[in-house]
């Protein structure tokens, strides 16, 4: 039957999708993702304790900018005495604001540690808070600086062994920046003011006071420096990495492998835009002075402690004798949140800060999924309702196509009886049997391919849920009701222990879900509106389907699981009433009658 091909077509088509994302994209890294999470839990709870051994303390340099100390500088091993210990030594200035915890390292003004009050590792209560910047003295150093490069005349100038004086008080909070002070032999008084707002943002503005008698040329860094390779989700479609918006090249996406391959990656010059480096939900990003044009930067550094940085390094810039100047740079530390991200846009006037989020090239369509699901959220209270009202309305946005669709495959099942005529007819002629059906569909005003658009027009909705779940911290341990604590992560449950009630742990390929099960149960309730193929081939895929589907979609976010058969469940109602209204036979009792019904014996021949 000709509506049954389309359909399985159709079916076959987002098997093959599917399928390419499965391999490619999920079953390869679930358990690098599990591996990484339970990495990520023992760190924090260790409080920082060693990973390796012979790292040096080495602050991290780079040894192409002019005046910058080598890398190997001496220093203690890494890591021995922890974080804490690390911290402990040498002058800091506490940062605490509503959701910032951390300190500032005086010498060479690092922004190097610092914790994310409202995020922990796992869903757990007591879970450690996210640990997103850590000082050089431990082995995954994670930081941020920004100093000066100068010369001769200017003697020295702000860099990584600088010790900063405090002015004042040594707690940056919202309400209270803290001043830093730097005087070199050559009289340069180098003022920072810390500011930082209430979320994410820190602000270094830095007056040079010239008293030396003579001009000075001087330059301004900065660099976002990371050691030990993180452990990254690995799939394709979320960038984690060195990232960067400069130049004329626009959204620069670097993975760690790509610039330990190339050693080195210089964009074009740049007079603004934004540069440093992503995780899946953090990020820590550079926003240099639009004063002075500047040469950005990605470098991968091995010469003593294998390191990532993205730097910057602005053209010169003339400090006349007697006279100031003034540089300002910006620097993200915090999670990727879309409305702060978005505000920082607007109101910072960062070119294309909004792309530290990876939309995917779909942005037109992942972007504007996202504002619906977090508009229903704040109206609901829970992103798995607002999950289903979004399911409800991509319906009600699709419905005239469906409802044309569902008419025409209505239509296809009312003409069945002339296409077997049709062919019974022409069974031995196949180019008049083909016309002879186009004719049928031309007097009917049939269209054979309209039972493909139901399915076809949900994939690419599918794929932008997909990644909305997948790269937004919003959805990150957003909870559901009952057991679904995370939207984010597949369905904890299994059936093969029984949900949790027998006392062993499955492989994660055996994770089926109540979710997945759900689903698979309206995936079979909704090919079952159908008519059972004649081909035995034909309904041996239309009986396993189900199946096939259910095992694939169990490792994916639970939340796409339930959209999946939120959407099955509607689509099913949405068929029966059409059908019903065209006068066509509703075949899902029947069908289901049937599996329960003995089959006779075939003859022997």
């Amino acid at each position: 039957m000709e509506n049954n091909r389309n359909f399985f077509i159709t079916i076959a088509l987002s098997i093959l999708i599917l399928t390419v994302w499965q391999v490619f994209y999920v079953n390869p890294k679930i358990e690098s993702q599990r591996e990484q999470t339970r990495l990520e839990t023992e760190q924090a709870e260790a409080d920082g304790a060693a990973k390796a051994d012979g790292a040096t303390g080495a602050p991290a340099v780079n040894p192409d900018i002019p005046g910058a100390a080598p890398a190997d500088v001496p220093g203690g091993p890494a890591g021995q005495g922890g974080r804490d210990d690390a911290l402990a030594g040498g002058g800091r200035v506490v940062i605490d604001t509503p959701r910032l915890a951390g300190s500032i390292n005086l010498t060479g003004a690092r922004i190097d540690d610092l914790l994310l009050k409202d995020y922990r590792v796992t869903v757990e209560k007591n879970s450690p808070n996210i640990e997103l910047l850590n000082p050089s003295a431990v082995p995954n150093a994670y930081y941020v600086e920004i100093g000066y490069v100068g010369s001769e005349a200017s003697g020295q100038v702000p860099s990584y062994d600088t010790v900063w004086s405090v002015d004042g008080n040594a707690k940056l909070t919202p309400q209270n920046p803290v001043v830093l002070t730097f005087t070199n032999d050559k009289g340069l008084t180098f003022k920072r003011t810390v500011a930082v707002d209430s979320d994410y943002m820190f602000t270094l503005s830095d007056t040079i006071e010239n008293a030396s008698g003579n001009a000075v040329s001087i330059s301004n860094y900065g660099r976002v420096t990371r050691f030990e390779k993180p452990q990254t989700t690995g799939i394709y479609v979320l960038h984690e990495g060195l990232i960067g918006v400069t130049g004329e090249e626009g959204l620069q996406e670097i993975d760690y492998s790509d610039v330990e391959e190339d050693g080195k990656i210089v964009p074009s010059k740049s007079s603004d835009g934004w540069l440093g480096m992503t995780d899946k939900y953090w990020a820590v990003a550079m926003v240099p002075s639009g004063k002075q044009a500047f040469q950005p930067r990605f470098v991968y550094l091995d010469d003593n402690r294998s390191r990532y940085q993205a730097d910057f390094l602005s053209d010169p810039m003339v400090v006349d004798a007697g006279g100031s100047a003034t540089v300002e740079t910006m620097v993200f530390a915090g999670a990727k949140e879309v409305s702060r991200v978005d505000a920082y846009e607007e109101n910072r006037q960062i070119r294309q800060f909004d792309l530290l989020i990876d939309w995917g090239w779909f942005y037109f369509i992942t972007k504007p999924m996202f504002y619906l699901i977090d508009w229903l959220y704040k109206l609901l209270g829970n992103f798995g309702l607002a999950i289903l009202a979004t399911t409800v309305v991509v319906k009600l946005i699709f419905f005239p196509l469906a409802n044309k669709s569902y008419k025409s495959m209505a239509n296809m099942k009312k003409v069945q009886p002339k296409m077997l005529e049709i062919r019974e007819k022409y069974a031995d002629d196949k180019m008049k049997q083909q016309q002879a059906m186009m004719e049928l569909y031309k007097t009917e005003k049939i269209n054979p391919l309209a039972g493909c658009w139901p399915v076809l027009i949900q994939i690419p909705v599918f794929f932008a849920l997909y990644k909305v779940l997948y790269v937004t911290i919003e959805m990150r341990h957003a909870p559901f009701f009952g057991w679904i604590q995370d939207l984010a992560a597949p369905d904890p449950t299994s059936i093969f222990n029984l949900f949790g009630l027998l006392p062993y742990d499955v492989p994660a390929f055996l994770l089926i879900g109540v979710w997945p099960l759900i689903m698979g149960i309206t995936m079979f309730l909704q090919m079952r509106m159908n008519p059972t193929p004649p081909d035995p081939t034909q309904a041996m895929i239309f009986n396993w389907m189900p199946v096939v589907f259910t095992f694939m979609l169990a490792t994916f976010p639970a939340g796409l699981v339930i959209y999946w058969a939120w959407n099955n469940f509607l689509s099913i109602l949405q068929q029966g009433v059409i059908m019903k209204r065209q006068g066509a036979k509703i075949e899902l009792w029947d069908n289901l009658g049937g599996l329960f019904k003995k089959k006779p014996k075939q003859p022997a021949e």
